[in-house]
């Protein structure tokens, strides 16, 4: 079964050009990393999966999520709720409603299924309450659940963010850099979390990042963009060295999340020459 499908996508902002004749297919159940260097177009892709932008009115461009049209020839087509509902966005910045308390932003996942006048009112069920706990508790922050958003780490904030997606039950998850303005013990948790919500639940999970010893770690298959076209699609381990080092040919250590403190994984230094 298919979850993600992607035919001739091509996208430009004025002159550039995002994205060009990307295709692919990602299957129910994967765990996938897009990488590539900064500006490659991973940010730009994800957010057309999910119709937060257009492909180019010019192409022939064809996504389809759970077997429902997003885009279609330079479209967006106009999904049902259910269909939203159905996949979950985390974003690098958390998108959290930082004044509301932590299980308030949880809740906010059920939105999308509950009855409009309900949603209004911001009204919640029991087991409604219920589900967001369990969600909390999976995430391992339970007991900050009345605490405000916006006294939390940034690590923690992540976590409410992947709690919401599980409370919106969504079958696919797309994750933006979830983890590029955390330390790294903190990444090194969220990922896990990640790993196991796809492992445990069968939930499809595509993740961009920037650190290749993280997708390597975490993810079984890599799509890897350079200068907005597909230049890899396979395995993790089919991402040698040297691939590595013509995708991020014009990238320095900083380009693959290797800091002075923390030393890359073996191999990771040739990979940027």
């Amino acid at each position: 079964m298919t979850a993600i499908s992607v035919e001739r996508l091509d996208k430009s902002f004025g002159n550039h050009a995002a994205l060009r004749d990307i295709g692919f297919e990602i299957a129910k159940g994967e765990m996938v990393t897009l990488i590539g260097p900064s500006g490659s177009g991973k940010s730009t892709l994800l957010r057309l999966f999910i119709g937060l932008t257009a492909a180019d009115r010019q192409s022939h461009s064809h996504v389809r999520v759970l077997a429902r049209d997003v885009q279609r020839q330079g479209r967006l087509v106009g999904a049902r709720r259910e269909q939203r509902r159905r996949t979950g966005y985390i974003f690098q910045q958390f998108n959290l409603v930082s004044r509301l308390s932590v299980m308030t932003n949880v809740l906010i996942g059920h939105l999308g299924a509950m009855p409009r006048w309900r949603a209004l009112a911001g009204r919640f069920t029991r087991r409604e309450y219920d589900a967001a706990r369990r969600a909390l508790a999976r995430v391992g922050i339970e007991d900050l659940a009345e605490q405000r958003a916006n006294t939390l780490s940034g690590g923690q904030m992540q976590r409410v963010a992947i709690a919401r997606a599980l409370v919106q039950d969504a079958e696919v998850i797309l994750a933006d850099e979830p983890i590029s303005s955390l330390d790294p013990r903190s990444a090194r948790e969220v990922m896990e979390i990640l790993e196991r919500i796809n492992r445990e639940d069968g939930r499809t999970v595509v993740v961009t990042l920037h650190q290749v010893d993280v997708a390597r770690r975490y993810c079984r298959r890599a799509i890897a963009l350079k200068k907005g076209r597909l230049y890899y699609d396979g395995p993790i381990s089919g991402l040698t060295d040297t691939r590595l080092q013509v995708l991020y040919e014009d990238a320095g250590l900083d380009e693959l999340g290797v800091h002075e403190d923390q030393p890359p994984t073996t191999g990771l230094l040739h990979a940027v020459g």
